[in-house]
């Protein structure tokens, strides 16, 4: 697939005008299909560059085009519509709430979008069946291990079928085991999915789970090959 999902254009972002960019001449394109992994040190600003991608925050220079579309150009509504249809996140934190329970978490961006019941339901369903816990859609979050709760956290992204996929360190919390099957289990249905996906990470072997590895410096952003 060739179309692009998401491109930065010589994107530079700083906190104060007396302080020095974050980083600036950023430049990167996604495709629909591709999933890539963005490492750098701590304080490089990964998350901020996610959340320049969401619209989350406004870029000093540079663009950022979703779906076509330049953020610059929406009002803070219009690029919240637009974040609700297009975008899915997974944090490390996760995010759930706890006194809904899995299938209520999952059908959370169903209902901001105005989808109503039967199909609300069944979509959530089906996402919790792709994730492998169809099982615990009537549990509680609260109830369960932080593996599961990462599941609810993916299926959750992923339910509304998205055309971006926004992970930010997801597998932080998680032990080595659970990480690898998160990690696998993340990449499958964003594939499945046939939107595009980005992870930033600390932990190369997270990182060698994407198509692409790209470091983020205050220059910019390189390519990383994979590990052998």
């Amino acid at each position: 697939m060739t179309d692009s999902i998401v491109r930065l254009e010589n994107l530079s972002k700083r906190f104060s005008k007396d302080r020095p960019a974050i980083f600036e001449g950023v430049d990167l394109t996604v495709r629909a299909g591709e999933y890539l992994a963005v490492m750098g040190e701590s304080g490089v600003g990964k998350s901020t560059l996610l959340n320049l991608l969401a619209g989350l925050d406004r870029t000093d220079s540079g663009r950022v085009l979703l779906e076509g579309v330049d953020l610059a150009t929406l009002n803070d509504d219009e690029v919240t519509l637009l974040r609700r249809r297009a975008v899915g996140f997974v944090f490390q934190a996760f995010h759930v709430l706890p006194y809904l329970s899995v299938e209520q978490n999952v059908a959370l961006p169903l209902d901001l979008l105005g989808i109503r019941e039967p199909q609300r339901g069944e979509r959530a369903r089906d996402m919790l069946r792709a994730v492998g816990i169809e099982a615990l859609a009537r549990r509680h979050a609260r109830e369960l291990s932080g593996g599961e709760i990462q599941r609810v956290a993916i299926a959750r992204a992923l339910v509304h079928r998205p055309r971006l996929v926004l992970a930010d360190e997801p597998t932080g919390n998680l032990d080595t085991g659970s990480a690898t099957q998160i990690l696998s289990l993340l990449r499958a249905q964003i594939k499945a999915n046939a939107g595009a996906g980005i992870l930033i990470t600390h932990s190369r072997m997270a990182a060698d789970t994407a198509d692409r590895i790209l470091v983020l410096d205050a220059h910019g952003l390189r390519a990383l090959e994979p590990m052998q």
